[in-house]
């Protein structure tokens, strides 16, 4: 599905990020693998970088080394250390601060992809991972008897996610530069036994996903199999917001 193709991964350390990574791989791409910090693992079909996507120098310079990217995979979760606190908790300062890391730093990536594909008029496939909760208001009632929650800037980013995609694809206006958003369920990553009951209640049976039921979302989106598929939110979450 992605043989030939270059794709970048932004956050390619992360939870999504590895599986990510190793997808496309898998799929017969060459991943240019770039996170906050690098392991230096370059290999024949995974090139290893280090970029901070809040820098738009960083970024800038990225997309400049490769001229010939295909797409691009925006997995980063950049956030302060008062993520997570109770809504009516948050200060305002924080709760700017995680709009302008999150959000803003999408912006900056769609900024320069937009410039780079209007330099080049090269085709160029942009996924960005939105969310349930960017669809639809928390389901508060399954946190209850444990320590989670939603964040309330998550669900802002989020929301604000879809409609950056939208508005980016417009701005272009051309076929060949596309944007589209994945937005997956609850991803399992240790979380108490109790909220993995009440949150698997609302599926279709499943519950929460692993990091790789939604690698072949994505793929499907970078590959031209979805190439008049653009400024689109693709829902992967077993019927949560149903």
């Amino acid at each position: 599905m992605l043989s030939g193709k270059t794709i970048l991964v932004l956050g390619a350390k992360g939870l999504i990020g590895q599986a990510v990574v190793q997808h496309i791989a898998q799929k017969s791409g060459r991943v240019i693998a770039a996170d906050i910090t690098s392991d230096e693992s370059t290999s024949a079909k995974v090139i290893t970088h280090v970029c901070d996507i809040t820098s738009e120098a960083d970024v800038e310079q990225l997309l400049s080394r490769y001229p010939d990217i295909d797409g691009i995979v925006n997995c980063a979760y950049p956030r302060n250390n008062q993520y997570g606190t109770d809504a009516l908790e948050v200060s305002s300062s924080s709760f700017n601060e995680n709009v302008a890391l999150q959000l803003g730093s999408c912006f900056n990536l769609l900024k320069h992809a937009a410039k780079h594909f209007k330099s080049r008029q090269k085709p160029l496939s942009v996924v960005l991972l939105s969310s349930i909760y960017g669809i639809k208001a928390p389901e508060f009632s399954i946190y209850e008897g444990t320590s989670m929650t939603t964040p309330v800037e998550y669900a802002a980013v989020k929301s604000g996610l879809i409609h950056l995609t939208k508005y980016f694809v417009k701005y272009i206006n051309h076929s060949n530069f596309r944007v589209n958003c994945v937005s997956p369920g609850g991803i399992e990553n240790g979380q108490p036994a109790p909220f993995l009951s009440a949150y698997k209640d609302k599926t279709l049976g499943h519950g929460m996903l692993d990091a790789k039921d939604i690698c072949g979302s994505i793929a499907f989106l970078l590959s031209n199999e979805a190439s008049y598929i653009n400024g689109t939110n693709l829902t992967v979450d077993d019927g949560f917001t149903l």
